[in-house]
């Protein structure tokens, strides 16, 4: 038999010369009850407005509801999770300017805005493939206003004047704009509410002055320019 021939010893050397390449780390598993509809993780998400980074809570929830534990303290209701305020704005934007109270056409609907917004969600995710989250924080950035006017009395008379927003209010404003261009929009159209919704969102997102919230926005901000 034909003896078998040891490979030539330059081989070897460089073989273990070679350094051995490590793994990547696994990546960390998230929860499903830590995703948002256990599909969008919130962690990821960046706020690029230094003043409303604290107002805007990215707090990981599975179901937007949190059954109104904030609604009786001041000021807490910056603790509640930012996409389930933008589900309390849906709630009200169908109601008639002469009511005060939450008499609106989707009051009291909020199980239904839930799935909803899920379904807006999803097809931003569609169309993007950006996390519908980013999507919302960045079109609240966009479309909220950094002043506005107020009126003060002097001598008699009534003056128009400029004065900045509070970051609460600028949040507050921002999701009012964006559920009530959405919703107007839907209104005796073709498209769906989720779609309309969807629309709105985008528009924000890349702050389109096509966008009602934006239009708002950039609107109230020049008759503050004009009252300084």
């Amino acid at each position: 038999m034909a003896e078998e021939t040891p490979p030539p010893t330059e081989d070897i050397e460089a073989a273990a010369a070679e350094p051995e390449t490590e793994a990547p780390p696994p990546e960390p598993h998230i929860p499903p009850d830590l995703l948002l509809f256990g599909k969008w993780d919130s962690t990821e998400v960046e706020i690029q407005d230094v003043g409303l980074h604290r107002y805007i809570s990215l707090k990981p929830v599975l179901i937007p509801h949190t059954s109104g534990r904030h609604s009786h303290k001041r000021f807490h209701k910056s603790n509640v999770p930012i996409v389930e305020r933008f589900v309390n704005k849906l709630l009200n934007a169908g109601r008639r300017k002469d009511k005060r109270t939450r008499t609106g056409k989707g009051a009291g609907k909020k199980a239904h805005a839930i799935s909803v917004l899920k379904r807006v969600f999803e097809m931003i995710d569609f169309r993007t493939g950006i996390n519908p989250l980013q999507v919302l924080v960045t079109a609240i950035e966009n479309a909220a206003p950094a002043e506005e006017t107020t009126r003060i009395s002097y001598g008699g008379m009534a003056y128009p004047r400029s004065v900045d927003v509070s970051p609460q209010r600028r949040i507050d404003l921002a999701l009012k704009y964006l559920a009530v261009g959405g919703v107007r929009a839907a209104h005796k159209s073709a498209k769906s509410i989720e779609e309309c919704v969807v629309d709105e969102l985008l528009l924000a997102y890349r702050n389109d002055p096509s966008s009602f919230a934006v239009a708002r926005k950039e609107e109230r901000e020049r008759v503050a320019r004009s009252a300084r």
